[in-house]
């Protein structure tokens, strides 16, 4: 009897495997955004293919927010930082009458960003800062192992997308090595992302706050400054790519003007090229938004696009699911 059940397994096993080898993209819908995908492929890694490339030099970049995991209505760093505002709020009663702090403690999130950007900084300087590398991981485990989206009620990790999983698993299975490639912090993304998306932290690229070297209590840590280092988000993607790969991308993946520069610079480059943006236009199962959204905007990208050719997934249109809970 068990050894007819073993038999079962292994034979489910070899046709589950034989299923991924057939279609190894199986949440896309066969249209032509899931077909360019895998000519691509076939194209840079069939040997004597003129458009042959050595692994060493398979590079693939992908944005995190809106690309591999969903990003309204507020990324998802940020509403990991607006917590942070409400648990240290005891440690700073100036903060009260403090803008954008104030804002955020009476519950009113739209007034707090009414800053722009300059809000953000401040909110993100005072709730990612003043502690070591090692405190700031600890706090980020435990707050994506139990926080949970606004809307959907679910684990932010839980809101990844099941078709971009599909799509990583397929290229480091054609000998891509995957980066991320992120504006959100790099502090933040590291603890989780390889749980997550099979992607170590040394290839994680994101914007970064100052760090200083100190001993405590004999021993060495580091300590987070409340000052940028480096903001990884449009021009600046190119230059972390180039800083901490060394190699440019023969593929880029984006979903809004901030992946913009990072598709141009992977383009650009010769041989074989693929650039794609993922375009939001599920109102139903996800959010529908592009040219005039203050999160994730997709504007200038989605003409530049059209005009070079480069692949726009229609998330309504090309993907049967959208997060990974939806096969259950």
């Amino acid at each position: 009897m068990k050894s007819l059940i073993i038999k079962k397994l292994l034979a489910l096993l070899l046709l589950t495997n034989a299923a991924f080898a057939a279609d190894p993209l199986p949440s896309w819908n066969e249209t032509p955004a899931k077909k360019t995908i895998i000519v691509f492929v076939e194209r840079v890694t069939k040997k004597g293919s003129p458009d042959f490339v050595p692994v060493a030099e398979r590079i693939a970049t992908f944005d995190n927010d809106g690309c591999l995991w969903a990003e309204q209505p507020l990324y998802f760093q940020l509403f990991f930082a607006i917590d942070r505002v409400k648990a240290l709020a005891p440690q700073h009663p100036e903060w009260k009458e403090k803008e954008p702090f104030a804002s955020l403690l009476k519950g009113d999130v739209k007034g707090a960003l009414a800053g722009g950007e300059h809000s953000i900084i401040e909110i993100v300087m005072g709730t990612h800062a003043g502690m070591t590398s090692e405190e700031f991981e600890k706090i980020v485990k435990n707050w994506i192992a139990t926080a949970k989206h606004p809307k959907t009620g679910r684990l932010y990790t839980e809101m990844v997308y099941q078709p971009m999983l599909e799509l990583l698993v397929y290229l480091r299975t054609n000998g891509f090595k995957t980066f991320i490639v992120s504006g959100g912090g790099v502090e933040f993304l590291r603890p989780w992302t390889e749980k997550v998306y099979g992607i170590p932290p040394e290839q994680v690229i994101g914007s970064s706050i100052k760090t200083k070297y100190e001993m405590r209590d004999g021993k060495p840590v580091l300590v987070r400054l409340p000052e940028a280092n480096f903001i990884n988000d449009k021009a600046g993607k190119p230059v972390g790519i180039n800083r901490h790969i060394g190699r440019r991308p023969i593929a880029a993946f984006g979903n809004s003007d901030g992946d913009l520069q990072m598709l141009q610079w992977t383009a650009a480059g010769g041989g074989a090229r693929f650039c794609l943006y993922v375009h939001h236009t599920d109102a139903g199962r996800e959010w529908a938004y592009d040219r005039k959204s203050s999160i994730g905007r997709l504007d200038k990208g989605l003409d530049e696009a059209k005009a070079k050719g480069w692949t726009v997934v229609d998330m309504k249109k090309d993907w049967k699911i959208i997060y990974p809970f939806e096969k259950g």
